[in-house]
């Protein structure tokens, strides 16, 4: 029995759950028993290396008491917009979690960390609620006596209790629930009563009697993960098929509502952690339904499904420095569990070099879904390999990754044109990265510290979000607008051995409208060492009052000695920058960022201003030119 995506309904989902039966064991073994997993773990050099990494992680929190999520921490959002504070409680206890949950099933009976899994996971079952408080703001969780139904109904006849459904709240119920089913009756049984129990009463009863959550019908990582958990949870939770059924035929949407997100060239816009995190989720919870179905409900056959699955080996710039556009940090490990998963489906995926695995520690938030696969999908014989030398161009989110490994070290470069209102944007059409020998030495600076005001009307005034960090120009001191209206149009691309042409017209970033036109060619030279051009041609029909040439760089630029722009991380890492000497003048602007983990970091804007009195007439070219140099 073999069910298309397209025709999901009660019948056929009840049907194939009907028709197929499975254990814990099968659902995450494969053809293997547990007994021989755990061996094959305790045996492979890279696993082991893992294991030792989660051993030593679960003795240091053996030592230390399980952190309060207080109230004082849990009003702060509300009173001063931070969420760091109470984030940084509530995920030191998802560790604790992930931690001592992989460790009492690695252990068995006689764990050490089997209590403490125990102590944790009951705190966790006594939290108020699940989700974040940046997102329950103006949930049911927030109401006031008077509001409240209880305070309503009395003591009988209360309906049915409303909750908030977030990112975290569906994750956790996957997480527990998956380690209920994991570790089985070596868990108290009241636990594991409650465990089914709170998932119920917060997540899977709600999910089917309440209105529909916002993110149902959305088209980035919050449909795949909250949906994907759901799923996830219902399959470990629900025996009766029917009841089942019910909670897939309401989650199978939302997965399908985050695919529709993503366009033919399989690009995640958000950023590549994004990828990792709501495809991440999509594929834990689309193996558990294939699995649970006995085959007969398959998201992998999709070939969009398979395009986004090739994004991750497009979205490195080298090593682990990534194409981080969006709010997507400049540096990732890779889960080589869901890497190696998403190889033995698709043969096309670059396997990535060992080398490039995320440490145990590496995802902030501890969660617990990717933490277990990445110790049971992991392909131990696979060595993998460097990222290759390759250009790829993503037609449908414009970007181009062009990746040049020469016998003097790996360079880089990528730009991007797409529009304003991209899932977690950044005003920064037009923008560009370049990369050589270990540093990236014009960056994007990637996301900042998330807030209220991060999310909020003033997005943009925050420097990693809008066009003031990006190297795109400054027209009339005036950056780039939000919105989807401002989008580039794609001119012109062509790729051969020798170079890569790519060229944009941008001028509805600014909605100026004096500016008719300003076209941005990239050029980037295959010589060694590359050379990338950077020509922007403007047309104006009234002449502006200032124009500047913005370029972003970490270190601080320098002039050398015949007048060039230097721009040097290293004596192997540098850049010198050519410009029209007789049409600007430059100057460097030193910035302050505020990177996601609150830690403050400085950049530089190289810009060149336009001299006074230069621009005769309506039109105006400016060519930039970066060539790297060896030391």
């Amino acid at each position: 029995m073999s069910i298309s995506v397209d025709n999901l309904n009660l019948e056929n989902v009840k049907a194939a759950l009907l028709a197929a039966s499975s254990t814990p064991s099968q659902l995450l073994f494969q053809d293997e028993t547990p007994l021989q997993v755990k061996a094959r773990l305790l045996q492979g050099k890279e696993s082991k290396q893992l294991i030792q990494e989660i051993r030593d992680e679960g003795d240091k929190l053996l030592q230390e008491t399980i952190p309060a999520l207080t109230y004082s921490l849990f009003r702060l959002f509300s009173t001063t917009g931070s969420r760091r504070e109470y984030e940084l409680v509530y995920f030191r206890r998802r560790n604790r979690l992930t931690t001592f949950g992989l460790l009492a099933w690695l252990d068995e009976a006689d764990s050490p960390y089997l209590d403490a899994l125990s102590d944790t996971i009951s705190s966790i079952l006594d939290e108020y609620t699940w989700c974040l408080p940046a997102h329950i703001l103006h949930g049911p969780e927030m109401r006031s006596a008077e509001e409240s139904q209880y305070a309503a109904e009395g003591l009988v006849n209360r309906s049915a209790e409303s909750f908030t459904i977030d990112l975290f709240a569906a994750e956790t119920a996957f997480a527990l629930s998956e380690i209920s089913a994991l570790l089985s009756d070596a868990l108290p049984q009241l636990l594991r009563v409650r465990i089914r129990e709170e998932v119920l009463r917060r997540i899977l009863r709600p999910f089917v009697t309440q209105a529909p959550s916002h993110w149902e019908t959305a088209t980035h990582n919050w449909a795949s993960v909250c949906g994907g958990s759901i799923a996830a949870a219902a399959i470990y939770t629900l025996q009766d098929e029917d009841e089942l059924a019910a909670v897939l035929e309401r989650a199978f949407p939302a997965l399908a509502s985050y695919l529709s997100g993503f366009e033919e060239d399989g690009a995640c816009t958000e950023g590549y952690m994004y990828w990792q995190y709501g495809f991440g989720y999509f594929t834990y919870a689309a193996d558990l339904i294939l699995r649970r179905t006995g085959g007969a409900v398959n998201w992998f056959q999709a070939d969009k499904v398979r395009q986004v699955a090739l994004f991750q080996q497009k979205s490195f710039l080298h090593g682990r420095k990534v194409v981080n556009f969006s709010d997507s940090q400049g540096e990732a490990g890779i889960f080589m569990g869901l890497s190696g998963y998403l190889k033995q489906l698709y043969p096309e995926i670059e396997h990535p070099e060992l080398s490039l695995r995320a440490g145990f520690r590496d995802d902030h938030c501890s969660r617990w879904a990717p933490a277990l696969r990445n110790l049971l999908w992991s392909l131990e014989e696979v060595e993998g390999s460097a990222w290759r030398t390759a250009a790829y161009y993503l037609p449908d989110a414009q970007w181009l990754v062009s990746r040049q490994l020469q016998e003097q070290g790996a360079y880089v470069f990528a730009a991007k044109g797409g529009h304003n209102n991209e899932p977690h944007n950044h005003n920064d059409i037009g923008h560009f990265i370049l990369y050589a020998q270990g540093e990236t030495l014009l960056p994007d600076l990637g996301s900042g510290q998330y807030s209220r005001k991060y999310f909020g009307p003033e997005r943009y005034e925050i420097l990693c979000n809008g066009s003031q960090s990006h190297s795109v120009p400054i027209i009339d001191g005036l950056f780039q607008q939000a919105g989807a209206e401002h989008r580039a149009e794609v001119l012109e691309y062509s790729s051969n051995g020798e170079q890569d042409d790519f060229a944009l017209e941008i001028s509805s970033a600014y909605g100026i409208e004096k500016l008719n036109e300003l076209v941005r060619r990239f050029i980037w030279h295959k010589t060694e060492p590359p050379t990338l051009e950077v020509t922007d041609s403007y047309e104006f029909a009234q002449a502006p009052t200032t124009v500047v040439e913005r370029f972003v760089a970490w270190h601080r630029p320098q002039q050398a000695e015949d007048g060039r722009i230097l721009i040097a991380a290293s004596a192997q890492a540098r850049v010198f920058v050519s410009y029209e000497m007789d049409l600007f003048d430059w100057e460097v602007e030193t910035l302050h960022h505020v990177n996601h983990f609150d830690q403050p970091e400085t950049c530089y804007a190289l810009d060149f201003k336009l001299k006074p009195g230069v621009l005769s007439d309506s039109n105006l070219k400016v060519h930039a030119v970066f060539r790297f140099a060896f030391q």
